[in-house]
């Protein structure tokens, strides 16, 4: 059984790297309508870029979160870049190719990518693969 950790909070004995407003700020909801469309080059999949520098509706600066819709036989070719990344299987199954071996995903999955892991994404399925993108700093 896993061990349950107690949650210790955001207080430390340095500043915060972002200082506290005086007045705090409002949240932004948005939704995947509300988000910019984006496609990468050489892959037939749309993401939608939903809290994003790039969203006006949801301008995060030190994140990124995309929903990825890959139509089966789909493949994103590997590829690897300086920022951290997590894919999270939202919907449907594929494969992932990364450097020495590929493995099979699927909902609920999380897969988490160090800067510069060598990565890729094909749907295998006969559904839409849907993968919530989180990354950190935000891809451009």
């Amino acid at each position: 059984m896993a061990k349950i950790t107690t949650f210790k909070g955001y207080q430390g004995d340095e500043p915060p790297a972002i200082p506290k407003p005086e007045n705090p700020p409002d949240p932004m909801i948005v939704n995947v309508q509300d988000g910019v469309p984006v496609v990468y080059p050489g892959c037939h999949g749309v993401g939608v870029r939903v809290v994003h520098p790039v969203n006006p509706k949801a301008p995060a600066t030190n994140m990124g979160l995309v929903l990825f819709y890959i139509p089966p036989h789909v493949v994103l070719e590997p590829g690897s870049h300086e920022t951290e990344e997590t894919y999270v299987i939202q919907e449907g199954s594929g494969r992932m190719t990364f450097a020495n071996y590929q493995r099979e995903v699927k909902k609920g999955d999380f897969v988490y990518l160090p800067p510069w892991c060598v990565h890729g994404i094909e749907n295998t399925g006969t559904e839409m693969l849907v993968v919530l993108i989180a990354t950190s700093p935000p891809n451009p």
